[in-house]
């Protein structure tokens, strides 16, 4: 069964009313809906709490998909309490804000940077308070001043963050959408969400995003590594650490 994904049509979406359809082998809860962002695309599935009918608490620590067309979630429990549930009872999910709004503003500025530097990515990672992403570029000379200034004035300009869909032949039609070399948008299930910087960038996304790059606050680069003959990572950290919106 699918799982309607909240969160695809609103990132500060921050808990919702669910009801528990079943559980996997290894325990894991499934839902019939949720804000739980899952696992992928190099951001980390969310944590958070299922509150049950009852008054218990189950704390998530993440949450996967369960198949290659990314449309069941699986919600991991750390521990149930004693608690069991069962296909058919309502439960409240709810995340760690904090947690997801620190990646939303890191997941926005790693697509900013992929807009500074137009060379394919071949990996990245989003974190609360520092990501990266791997890029294939042919040669060195790479200023970590000179692109946290332009992603700065990006920043500032607060563009419009915003997502739309297409579908899997539309996507076909338009091969120069995806940047990414490690990780290609699920295919399958008949439409592909784009992530729009409004004037600075367009691509495939099922991530989650602020809805304005003035939201994402200070960030800087802080490390270019050579990975490889032609591969460069390049790592972003917050200034200071983002609270909560």
């Amino acid at each position: 069964m699918s799982t309607d994904c909240l969160f695809h049509g609103d990132s500060y979406l921050k808990e919702c009313s669910a009801t528990v359809t079943g559980l996997t082998d290894a325990g894991e809860i499934m839902l019939d809906r949720t804000v739980f962002y899952a696992a992928s695309g190099g951001q980390p599935g969310d944590c958070g709490m299922l509150l049950t009918g009852s008054g218990g608490t189950i704390r998530i620590e993440g949450a996967n998909y369960l198949d290659r067309e990314k449309t069941e979630i699986a919600h991991l429990p750390a521990e149930s309490g004693g608690i069991v549930l069962r296909a058919g009872e309502p439960v409240r999910a709810t995340i760690d804000w904090g947690l997801r709004y620190a990646r939303m503003r890191m997941h926005t500025a790693l697509h900013l940077l992929s807009a500074v530097l137009p060379f394919p990515v071949t990996g990245g990672a989003v974190g609360d308070r520092e990501g990266r992403l791997d890029f294939d570029i042919p040669e060195a000379g790479l200023d970590k001043e000179e692109i946290t200034r332009r992603l700065a004035e990006m920043i500032a300009a607060g563009a419009e963050v915003r997502a739309r869909w297409i579908t899997d032949a539309e996507l076909e039609a338009q091969p120069t959408l995806v940047k990414t070399m490690s990780v290609k948008p699920p295919i399958g299930s008949g439409r592909v969400r784009l992530i729009e910087i409004v004037g600075c960038d367009l691509q495939p996304c099922g991530g989650t995003h602020v809805r304005s790059t003035n939201e994402i606050g200070d960030v800087r680069v802080t490390q270019i590594e050579k990975k490889g003959r032609q591969n460069r990572r390049v790592r972003l950290a917050f200034v200071s650490p983002p609270g909560p919106s």
